[in-house]
């Protein structure tokens, strides 16, 4: 597939990621004017009453430092899911946080795990194993770019880093975004072709520009090809003239 009919610009591409922002600082705004605490909602692993938070855990932050480090990195990933996949962009986002959750509640600790940290992780994983397997030069270098941006992260789906944050949460997202790169498929990107030579059927001999270098790869001058006499290429055009005006005289004297 051609990437300029594939990757495009339009409204899903920002309004999808500022809906979620919306979302999350919402909930946060009113827990915040309300004095309400919503954590409750959160993953609490391996109870009933806690898989409420496989849906509810990424609206939930538990101050304004820590939506703050989340708002950022989700619109940027958001944004990046939607134009460079948009076919399953909204698959990788909703499956993600169902499966990044349903893994946390399983192996977290007894705890409650709240933040959209999970659903980042899922975006990063996504995104860079996705560009690499694709081999696509585009798709390549917004993985490294992710890397460059967000590398860092991997240190905290250890335990032993950060005691204070759901590593658990974290090693879930990275799961769940490899096994999506893995399982949704993208077409096959072409490079679009700018030049003659990039052309399956380009055949070096037939080229002007080719016949100038020998076997060698040396440059060699072609006899111009020898141009008509100006008489020659007249005579038809006065044959044509003479011709009519025959044929008009003759309907006259009629």
């Amino acid at each position: 597939m051609n990437d300029y009919h594939h990757f495009k610009f339009t409204p899903s591409v920002w309004l999808v990621p500022t809906i979620l922002l919306v979302m999350i600082w919402g909930v946060f705004f009113i827990e915040r004017s309300f004095n309400v605490d919503l954590s409750s909602h959160g993953i609490v692993p391996r109870t009933v009453s806690g898989l409420q938070g496989i849906l509810f855990s990424p609206l939930l932050h538990g101050n304004l430092n820590h939506i703050a480090n989340n708002s950022i990195p989700l619109f940027i990933l958001t944004t990046a899911l939607i134009y460079f996949y948009r076919e399953v962009s909204l698959k990788v986002l909703l499956y993600g946080i169902v499966l990044s959750g349903i893994i946390t509640w399983v192996i977290g600790r007894n705890s409650v795990h709240i933040g959209a940290s999970s659903l980042i992780y899922v975006l990063v994983s996504f995104i860079f194993f996705k560009g690499m397997m694709t081999q696509y030069y585009r798709l390549m270098a917004l993985s490294l770019t992710v890397v460059m941006l967000y590398g860092g992260l991997i240190w905290y789906v250890f335990p032993e880093v950060d005691k204070q944050i759901s590593w658990e949460g974290h090693l879930a997202g990275l799961i769940s975004g490899f096994v999506f790169a893995i399982y949704y498929k993208t077409p096959d990107y072409v490079k679009a072709i700018q030049y003659p030579w990039e052309k399956p059927d380009f055949n070096p001999e037939d080229d002007m520009f080719m016949k100038h270098f020998d076997e060698n790869g040396n440059f060699v001058n072609t006899p111009e090809p020898e141009e008509e006499p100006l008489e020659e290429l007249q005579q038809p055009i006065l044959n044509y003239v003479y011709e009519y005006k025959e044929n008009k005289e003759k309907e006259e004297n009629e």
